[in-house]
């Protein structure tokens, strides 16, 4: 009896990453750490492009911390000019490529400026349906949780898993198969902490401004050989499989 043909490897449907190391690659070269921001536009533009090449329908990336207001007042003012700016040059850019954006964090805070162009950069891009771009901008994975809760309480809804999944700010997508963080470092950072709860981790010592097509394919790659078990053994997993 001939053998079935080799499955294709598995491409992960969701990817989600913590853009880390922007600064870091700005203070090596000797440049302000808000250069570092704006080559990271640059490797999410290529990022972008290669998920949507290599047929990943989600991609999740932390792009503003609720923690980032911590850090010194200049370069979070850059950080929100930097973000208008990019979305006046590469929403239109995206749309034509099939991209949809969703902006997913608390808007309570930010200038009635940056909200109108996220609102705008949603609307603009609502009909595609290539790829699901969500940016995380002053998000937090217990903020997240926290205003779920909140939902269902003043909804007068039993906090249940399901009811609680169904009010995470990223209901509209399923939960990542593969979290990236780029860096060196090994945490997740209060990024999708209700979410990733299955995704398969993957830590690249790479600067976010560095990280590149290998990159992704590398990290891809070591998805794809993981046997993803969701709490079975794995021979429960060969025989569905079969």
């Amino acid at each position: 009896m001939a053998s079935s043909p080799p499955s294709p490897p598995r491409i992960p449907h969701h990817v989600a990453i913590v853009m880390d190391g922007n600064g870091r690659w700005a203070t090596r070269r000797f440049m302000p750490r808000v250069a570092g921001h704006k080559q990271g536009v640059e490797s999410l533009r290529r990022c972008v492009k290669a998920c949507a090449d290599r047929g990943v329908g989600v991609l999740t990336v932390f792009a503003f911390s609720s923690e980032n207001w911590n850090r010194p007042p200049e370069e979070v003012s850059g950080l929100m000019e930097l973000m208008v700016g990019a979305l006046a040059r590469e929403v239109p850019r995206l749309s034509r490529d099939g991209v949809r954006l969703h902006f997913v964090g608390e808007r309570a805070g930010l200038s009635a400026k940056m909200v109108a162009a996220l609102v705008e950069a949603e609307a603009s891009t609502a009909h595609n349906t290539r790829l699901v771009l969500n940016i995380c901008f002053n998000y937090g994975g217990r903020w997240d949780i926290a205003q779920a809760a909140a939902k269902l309480a003043a909804q007068g809804l039993p906090m249940t898993e399901m009811n609680m999944d169904r009010a995470m700010a990223l209901a509209h997508v399923p939960d990542p198969d593969l979290f990236i963080r780029t860096g060196g470092e090994q945490r997740l950072s209060n990024f999708l902490l209700w979410q990733s709860a299955y995704a398969e981790l993957f830590f690249s010592d790479k600067l976010w401004p560095e990280f590149d097509e290998a990159a992704l394919d590398e990290a891809i790659a070591a998805f794809q050989s993981r046997e993803r078990r969701f709490g079975q053994t794995s021979a429960q997993v060969s025989t569905a499989a079969a």
